[in-house]
């Protein structure tokens, strides 16, 4: 086991509470229920053993600022936030690439804050820009596994399990950070009809590769109300449907079989 003040001990923790302290202390904040200072106290704890360490890696470091920059989301003080997300971003970066899903949350949280500064032309391609990333690792899962599972169930009358490639709280994350585009999205969907499609795209392939049809079918639909609401091209309308076609294709042979 890893010594208490060694960078792997603090990696652990970091991987665990980052999850289970940085984000309830956002929350904690608006309920007033006093976690900020205990986050704080940790993070300055992992900060100090961290940077004083040559051993840690761009993923630690990444994983720290991260935590960092939301404390600081939650205690509102956005300039402090953005400094450590541009670190977090920059070593996720280094350590996965700047087009990885690993560094797409430290986009989407500088986004966040730039939408709540009003500063929306900045947000906008910071969201743009998760999506795509998040759109071109589903979709690589997709288009083989889609396949696999059609093949799968032509043969042998039954549905072929598939994956995300994703950790279960990688999947909460992924969920979280598109449910939220989503919603940002939707809010001017009369003015860009196309980019809520999108998303919703997205949302169907990962509930799809979770093997949620009832989700994947529900944001399929929405697509494409939305596609002949907005009065979309007959092949955008056309492509959304392929996808509700799986759904049904495979929901009769479950039935049948």
């Amino acid at each position: 086991m890893s010594a208490p003040d060694s960078p792997a001990h603090f990696h652990a923790l970091l991987q665990l509470r980052g999850r289970t302290a940085a984000w309830p202390a956002a929350a904690a904040a608006a309920a007033g229920l006093g976690r900020i200072v205990q986050a704080e106290e940790y993070l300055s704890q992992a900060q100090w053993t961290v940077l004083k360490s040559a051993e840690c890696s761009y993923a630690t470091h990444s994983l720290l600022h991260r935590n960092l920059g939301l404390l600081y989301m939650a205690k509102e003080n956005y300039e402090e936030a953005r400094y450590h997300l541009a670190n977090d971003i920059y070593f996720a970066s280094c350590a996965f690439g700047t087009e990885h899903i690993r560094t797409s949350g430290g986009y989407f949280y500088l986004a966040n804050i730039f939408y709540g500064l009003k500063k929306l032309d900045l947000a906008d391609t910071l969201y743009t820009k998760v999506s795509e990333i998040w759109n071109k690792y589903l979709n690589n899962h997709y288009q083989v596994l889609s396949q696999a599972r059609t093949q799968q169930v032509d043969l042998l009358g039954k549905q072929f399990e598939t994956d995300t490639g994703l950790d279960e709280a990688q999947e909460a994350e992924a969920i979280q950070i598109l449910t939220s585009i989503l919603k940002i999205r939707e809010s001017t969907s009369d003015k860009a009809p196309q980019k809520t499609i999108f998303v919703l795209k997205i949302l169907f392939m990962l509930y799809y590769l979770m093997v949620n049809s009832s989700k994947a079918k529900e944001y399929a639909m929405r697509a494409l109300d939305l596609a002949k609401e907005q009065q979309l091209s007959v092949h955008e309308q056309n492509t959304i449907q392929d996808l509700l076609n799986l759904i049904s294709a495979e929901e009769a042979h479950s039935i049948t079989w």
